[in-house]
């Protein structure tokens, strides 16, 4: 009998043990309004359901230092990650990585902005010592409202300054003069301080701090499916009137540190594309290859391009094919094929 049993139990173990396991894939975010989803979509089943769907595994990784995410992905740990249009293009593609924009979730409108003491306008920075994380899309919102305002970068003095200190540097500065630059949930925290006024965001250029899932541009196309797949099943619970509502945004308010009332605010102040329509709109539009533009040409002139004599260094490659520098070195595609496939309920 046990000589039976034996047999039973090794038989199964071969079995299992023959089963091909799924191939697992790897996403990498940081806390910000618009990236909280993917904590929902993980915490609800929604990635394990569309996962199951299509034969594999994904790991969702909270990275809480964002530019060490992009770092990890660039160095091959990760197979997507969240980021920005500007460190898409200065981080991994100037790196050499060719990576694809899978989902453009949202683009600042508000999230992003300079603060000042006893101050009411961007000329009032002049001569002021200004502080920020350097090189980031802050950097990148200060010098597009300079420019805007007939200014430029020599007119301040910037301070380079991590992201876990700056809030609680202006909040117990006690000059008069004290001024940073920022984004949310950081900027909510400090823009009613005394004496503090906001003198200029990025609802001011819309459109140009994009938020996105970017992927590698050969990973398997099963991983790139599950991921819009879950993308745009979580969009649908954050939009009001559906029964998940309320349980999605208290739980990302929480997972962020905000309040419910703290995160709704600060979804006003994201353009969120909540329907894929919107996005792949967006995606295909002229104004997108002007933002990357000013994106590169900024990125550019401020050292973000390593060795590269030249702006046109990478190629970016937009949706009718059209390409902004080497076309023999694309290394950023805006690709709207998997957003269109969620548009038109081929997922």
């Amino acid at each position: 009998m046990k000589k039976i049993l034996f047999i039973a139990v090794l038989s199964i173990l071969l079995v299992v043990s023959c089963q091909p396991s799924k191939p697992t894939f790897k996403l990498a975010w940081s806390h910000y309004t618009g990236w909280e989803p993917w904590a929902y979509a993980q915490k609800a089943g929604i990635i394990s359901k569309w996962a199951d769907k299509y034969g594999i595994s994904i790991e969702v990784t909270l990275v809480n230092d964002y530019i060490e995410s992009i770092n990890l992905y660039t160095a091959g740990e990760f197979d997507a990650c969240t980021m920005t249009n500007m460190d898409a293009l200065t981080i991994p593609a100037v790196g050499g990585v060719d990576n694809s924009v899978l989902i453009i979730g949202d683009f600042s409108n508000g999230n992003d902005g300079i603060v000042v003491k006893n101050g009411t306008t961007v000329m009032d920075v002049k001569e002021r010592e200004i502080k920020l994380v350097e090189l980031s899309v802050s950097h990148y919102l200060l010098a597009r409202a300079l420019e805007m305002n007939g200014l430029s970068e020599k007119d301040v003095k910037l301070v380079n300054t991590s992201d876990a200190d700056i809030g609680s540097l202006y909040l117990s500065d006690s000059s008069k003069t004290a001024a940073i630059v920022t984004w949310n949930p950081i900027l909510m925290q400090v823009r009613n301080a005394p004496d503090t006024k906001v003198v200029f965001d990025s609802s001011l250029i819309p459109g140009e701090i994009i938020d996105m899932t970017v992927v590698k541009a050969d990973a398997a196309d099963s991983f790139k499916k599950a991921l819009t797949g879950a993308w745009y099943e979580t969009m649908a619970h954050m939009q009001k009137g559906h029964e998940k509502y309320e349980e999605a945004i208290a739980f990302m308010a929480n997972t962020s540190g905000a309040t419910v009332e703290e995160f709704k605010q600060q979804l006003e102040t994201t353009a969120m594309f909540y329907n894929a329509p919107e996005a792949v709109s967006f995606n295909n539009s002229e104004r997108l290859k002007q933002t990357m533009e000013y994106v590169r040409t900024f990125s550019f002139d401020h050292g973000l391009y390593a060795e590269a004599k030249t702006k046109d260094y990478v190629g970016i490659k937009f949706p009718d094919a059209s390409v902004i520098g080497d076309e023999s070195n694309i290394k950023m595609t805006f690709d709207p094929a998997y957003m269109k496939m969620a548009q038109d309920g081929k997922l």
